[in-house]
């Protein structure tokens, strides 16, 4: 298929599936620190990392076949600069994700209204340390690496991977792992302990974006094509048959049978 198309499908899945993301970013946190009286932070954040992780394996299963399931700005602009995805088709569907990250925020004030007391917020909390910045591009930077990694390397496991990973490094980073710009916005929209101040949320967006390219650059340079059916990556080359890294008398395919 054209790289090109843009399907009506595949943003309404982005939407949804965005949507969804934030209600459990956001929800999780909520439910445990004001519903349930938390005032233990490592509470919230390892009931958040266990949600997050859950969730965002369902919601990948069921949305890939769809869009891809990116469900993120940055692996958005990741994939298109490593020319998987359309400059045209990026549009859309960080549109579509940006307008369910807003969607998704709205909902859980409402599904919380009785305990939040409010549909909107602007939050206080200042996350612009130059270490939780750090942080954040790390946090980027190795979950574009595991999707490429996935992905070209013929995984059948990537949604499983992506919510393991995402829920070990909410636990286990000091920026508690945003690494997407439309969660950095939503949580601006929220007074739980899980808000952004928006200048913190630019700070993160940048180092979001800028970890996810330099994650398009050097894993599209580790895995420079994805793996066909039967193949398999030898321990010092991951060369397809097609691959451009290398000359043919170099490329070393292992076929499985």
């Amino acid at each position: 298929m054209d790289k090109s198309y843009v399907s009506s499908r595949g943003v309404a899945a982005e939407f949804l599936g965005t949507m969804a993301l934030i209600v459990v970013v956001i929800g999780s946190v909520i439910l445990s620190q004001h519903v349930w009286g938390s005032a233990l932070p490592y509470e919230f954040v390892f009931i958040n990392a266990i949600a997050v992780g859950f969730v965002l394996f369902a919601l990948i299963e069921t949305f890939s076949p769809l869009s891809g399931a990116h469900f993120n700005p940055a692996v958005t602009i990741s994939l298109t600069v490593a020319g998987e995805c359309s400059k045209k088709k990026a549009a859309y569907y960080i549109c579509a994700q940006l307008a369910g990250a807003l969607a998704g925020v709205l909902l859980v004030n409402v599904f919380f209204y009785d305990t939040v007391q409010g549909l909107f917020f602007v939050s206080d909390i200042d996350r612009s340390s130059i270490y939780l910045i750090i942080s954040e591009f790390f946090c980027a930077f190795m979950l574009v690496g595991v999707i490429f990694g996935c992905v070209r390397g013929g995984s059948n496991k990537t949604s499983l991977a992506v919510g393991l990973f995402v829920g070990g490094m909410i636990l286990a980073t000091s920026s508690t792992m945003f690494a997407n710009p439309a969660v950095n916005i939503a949580r601006i929209f929220t007074d739980a302990a899980c808000g952004i101040a928006p200048l913190s949320a630019l700070y993160f967006t940048l180092a979001d974006i800028a970890g996810a390219v330099a994650a398009a650059l050097v894993f599209g340079w580790l895995y420079p094509k994805k793996l066909k059916k039967g193949e398999k990556c030898d321990a010092f080359d991951c060369s397809t048959k097609d691959g451009p890294c290398c000359d043919k008398s170099e490329r070393t395919v292992i076929k499985i049978e």
